[in-house]
């Protein structure tokens, strides 16, 4: 309603401008976005002014370190000293995406670090450094941009003074000009080299998780089943001596009977620590069946709804069910939420997850619990991880996966040698 209100009071204009009853018919404003003198005109101006500066800078730092590695190339210190300039190009572009943001509003990714060679030298430092693309794009935008900038600056100044009127429209043409050689100097080199840098991030989330898990194994383990098995194991050999002894008595009996409840709970830990390295349910009936089996055990009523036509791989299908069963936890802990839902359905080729509760909400990937974990998890495997939770609730949770067919026959032969 407020949305359907707000566009019609744009569209029947305001007193003084044309179109709105009772006002005589005048030349229309000048666009939205050329607004004239507002906030982002002056960013722009100010920008336009520092080329200069900026620019003779660059320029300098440029033509200086060339000329000086260029011309010691035949030395020991040519080629090291282009290899520093080309480093130092790094920060330059650094400083100018900074400068573009948060003046122009323009938003560039950070080009991937220097790629690490197999050896450890100087000499594999230096290749490296040499054969930096990042580095002489940025040198070549440093040395473009005096020129430019003694043009843009004299305009600027000008127009402030006798080119008022239309200096808006000027300002926003000069430095659309800036966005288009910022974008194409400063930006990563390709696809490839942003996919690059997201796959290295999503390798170290990968490998601490695998290490967090470890150690939680190791953890329960150590703490739980071994600990009763270590005091079974004692309390056997106390029985044992005891019948050696003669003793057939009723300390013995009891002695074996606590033993024999000591099995049973340390079997049971080893069966709640496989189910949490992989549920049997998983495996055998696949993830409608595992979801109802987590939806059970939670506190808040869970209605389950899976439209998947066929099973999705075993990695993506357990990256889901854990998910879900994190979410799950949390709405148990934290949402006071009276009913919950868990929706699973696959869309071309995504798994996409929806889980639902009409708790308190405020729910954040900061809060504290898990949910910054679950991103970083779902974001190693190419997922996404949205939170819509506004105070008061409800809060829905949607996260997406990639759909990997399962490899039938492969992965029933693994299973079959995992139970076996």
């Amino acid at each position: 309603m407020t949305a359907r209100a707000t566009s019609s009071i744009t569209s029947q204009g305001s007193p003084g401008s044309p179109g709105f009853p009772g006002t005589p018919a005048s030349p229309p404003p000048p666009p939205a976005r050329f607004a004239a003198y507002d906030r982002q005109t002056w960013k722009e101006i100010a920008y336009l002014l520092a080329n200069l500066p900026i620019g003779v800078a660059g320029f300098v730092y440029v033509v200086v370190t060339l000329a000086a590695g260029g011309g010691l190339a035949v030395t020991v210190v040519g080629l090291p000293l282009l290899a520093g300039a080309l480093i130092g190009a790094r920060q330059i572009g650094r400083v100018e995406r900074a400068r573009a943001r948060k003046l122009l509003g323009l938003r560039i990714d950070e080009p991937s670090p220097m790629p690490k060679q197999r050896g450890h030298g100087f000499f594999s430092w230096l290749w490296s450094s040499l054969k930096d693309p990042v580095g002489w794009r940025t040198m070549l935008y440093s040395f473009m941009r005096l020129p430019w900038g003694v043009v843009t600056f004299a305009v600027a100044l000008i127009g402030l003074f006798v080119l008022w009127p239309v200096l808006p429209y000027i300002v926003r043409g000069l430095t659309n000009a800036d966005r288009v050689m910022a974008r194409g100097l400063l930006s990563p080199s390709d696809e490839l080299e942003r996919r690059i840098v997201e796959l290295e991030s999503d390798r170290g989330v990968v490998v601490d998780t695998a290490a967090a898990d470890l150690r939680r194994i190791e953890r329960d383990l150590h703490d739980g089943a071994q600990a009763r098995l270590v005091a079974l194991a004692m309390g056997l050999g106390l029985a044992k001596e005891k019948l050696l002894e003669g003793q057939a008595d009723d300390t013995v009996a009891a002695m074996v009977d606590e033993a024999h409840g000591e099995v049973k709970l340390a079997l049971q830990e080893l069966r709640d620590l496989a189910r949490g390295i992989h549920p049997a349910v998983l495996t055998d009936r696949g993830l409608d069946a595992a979801l109802s089996s987590v939806a059970s055990r939670c506190t808040v009523p869970v209605k389950v709804t899976a439209d998947l036509p066929a099973r999705p791989a075993a990695a993506i299908e357990g990256i889901a069910y854990f998910t879900v069963s994190e979410l799950l936890q949390n709405v148990s802990k934290h949402s006071g939420a009276r009913s919950a839902s868990v929706e699973v359905w696959r869309a071309d080729q995504r798994l996409l997850i929806q889980v639902w509760d009409d708790g308190r909400g405020g729910a954040s990937l900061d809060g504290g619990t898990g949910m910054a974990g679950l991103a970083d998890r779902l974001g190693a495997v190419d997922g996404l991880f949205v939170i819509e939770s506004p105070e008061g609730g409800p809060t829905t949770i949607t996260a997406e996966l990639p759909w990997r067919d399962r490899d039938r026959d492969g992965e029933r032969d693994r299973d079959q040698a995992a139970r076996g």
